[in-house]
């Protein structure tokens, strides 16, 4: 049986001389008992940082809330395992707790994939500390690796792009994370899911006349005008892109909608909060033009511009965030291996991975990158987000082999 969870931990401790289950599990409980959601990771870095820094195989920098760990063998090829560090916001599932086999809290498909494995069960487990457990295990115990190993564990990824804190060490150490191949750990059911998606997040504004609306002919009503937006976006039609072999489906969807400032108001303005998501076949510009239209000089830190052309042509657009998308690179060497020894334990063929990741940003660096971790990715953000620990100890059994 597993012990309860005792969410006042505050420190990782690993006992060398226990099973490898018993150590993941221990890892995997400690972390997850460490609340991160984003803006607070820091006492979880910090814990990540002292386990790293009593490692004496491992060179451990630190910028912020991100922890970077590096071994120095002179070997081939390096080799980066990456994950986050923070969460979404809790939905009543912090502290997380242990559930064995016959609990009603697993779910129906977990129980029967995996009917005689515990279940850890709460914020973070699925994305993605089950994975961080994972690589903290792995930075502790290989100690004689066939490439040399650069472990990040970085803050702020399920927030704005520019907080997050892969994308500061990036402009402010590259030299940190030079690598010829990365891995991040999100969750893929111990799966390969090759490059992600590009995302933008836009306002479509409209503009009125304020009035009362009990002489509603005064005005102009800007959430009436707003009507024509959700025409358009119901008109769009997401298509499945194949890059490299791999299927990428699009979307592109209205996620929030405000207007008005009383209730007998006509109101002046209205805005369209609208999330793009596109495949790996186009760049960020080739999307804003897809939306806007060509030589739009539509920015994320310009004032709102009126769109030129494009699928929102006439209308106003403020840009909140972009990221660009990053093809599958599943042609480079060490990806191939890779794919083939997780088909050969798992029988799961490579993938697209239709969420944004920071594949994107090794890939902006000329690293090949994939995507490979534990849970079932269907499950990050849920309410009863969880990980049956067979995924913890397949993801870790397929990276020593590959690594060792």
């Amino acid at each position: 049986m597993h012990a309860s969870s005792d969410s006042s931990a505050t420190a990782i401790n690993l006992d060398i001389h226990s099973s490898e289950r018993s150590q993941l599990d221990a890892v995997f409980e400690q972390i997850m008992n460490m609340y991160s959601v984003s803006d607070n990771e820091h006492a979880l870095a910090d814990a990540v940082e002292a386990f790293l820094m009593k490692q004496q195989h491992l060179e451990v920098h630190r910028l912020g809330d991100t922890v970077v760990a590096l071994t120095h063998r002179n070997r081939e090829a390096r080799v980066v395992l990456a994950g986050h560090l923070d969460t979404v916001p809790v939905i009543n599932n912090f502290p997380p707790r242990w559930l064995e086999p016959g609990d009603p809290l697993i779910r129906p498909e977990i129980a029967a994939a995996h009917p005689s494995s515990a279940v850890m069960w709460g914020r973070g487990s699925v994305d993605m500390k089950a994975s961080d457990a994972v690589m903290l295990y792995l930075a502790a115990t290989l100690t004689n690796t066939r490439y040399d190993l650069t472990f990040v564990f970085y803050d702020h990824e399920e927030v704005a792009a520019e907080h997050n804190g892969l994308r500061k060490v990036a402009q402010a150490h590259p030299d940190w994370i030079q690598a010829d191949f990365a891995i991040i750990g999100e969750p893929t059911s111990c799966a390969i899911e090759g490059g992600c998606n590009g995302t933008m997040r836009f306002d479509v504004v409209t503009h009125g006349v304020a009035a009362h609306s009990a002489r509603a002919w005064m005005g102009r009503n800007a959430i009436h005008e707003a009507a024509d937006i959700l025409n358009r976006l119901n008109a769009f039609e997401p298509r499945v892109f194949i890059v490299d072999g791999l299927e990428y489906q699009e979307g592109l969807n209205a996620t929030m909608i405000s207007g008005g400032s009383g209730t007998n108001v006509i109101p002046e303005e209205c805005r369209v909060h609208v999330n793009y998501r596109f495949a790996p076949d186009k760049s960020i510009e080739e999307a804003k033009s897809l939306m806007f239209g060509e030589h739009s000089g539509i920015r994320l830190d310009s004032e709102e511009v009126k769109a030129p052309g494009g699928i929102f042509a006439g209308y106003g657009i403020v840009m909140h965030d972009e990221s660009p998308s990053a093809r599958p690179g599943m042609d480079a060497p060490l990806s191939t291996s890779l794919a083939q020894l997780v088909l050969e334990q798992t029988k799961q063929e490579p993938r697209a991975k239709m969420g944004w990741t920071d594949v994107a940003r090794f890939s902006q660096l000329g690293t090949p990158a994939v995507n490979f971790g534990a849970g079932d990715p269907l499950l990050a953000h849920k309410h009863d987000e969880q990980v049956p620990v067979d995924d913890v100890i397949t993801m870790a059994d397929i990276l020593t082999q590959w690594l060792s």
